[in-house]
């Protein structure tokens, strides 16, 4: 699952699974491999937007350490965005 020089792994295809059917209301309802896939590589690119954008918010506090408030402060507009 390496693309453009980035390595690194996605979320298990079981693990997407599990947190969809977590909201669905009917428990009959069924997700497609390629859906999975899909919903997998979309929580990859908001966990590294998310951590890029912590980073960011460290770095203009003069910080070399990102905490949990760092990724709450970018949060807002990181969901906007996305």
């Amino acid at each position: 699952m390496e693309r453009t020089g980035q390595s690194g792994k996605g979320f298990k295809k079981e693990t997407v699974n599990k947190l969809l059917q977590l909201h669905f209301k009917d428990d009959k309802t069924r997700v497609s491999g390629d859906a999975l896939l899909l919903m997998a590589e979309m929580i990859k690119v908001f966990v590294r937007e998310a951590a890029v954008r912590g980073v960011r918010q460290a770095q203009t506090e003069d910080l070399t350490r990102v905490d949990v408030e760092h990724v709450e402060k970018v949060l807002p507009q990181l969901l906007l965005d996305f």
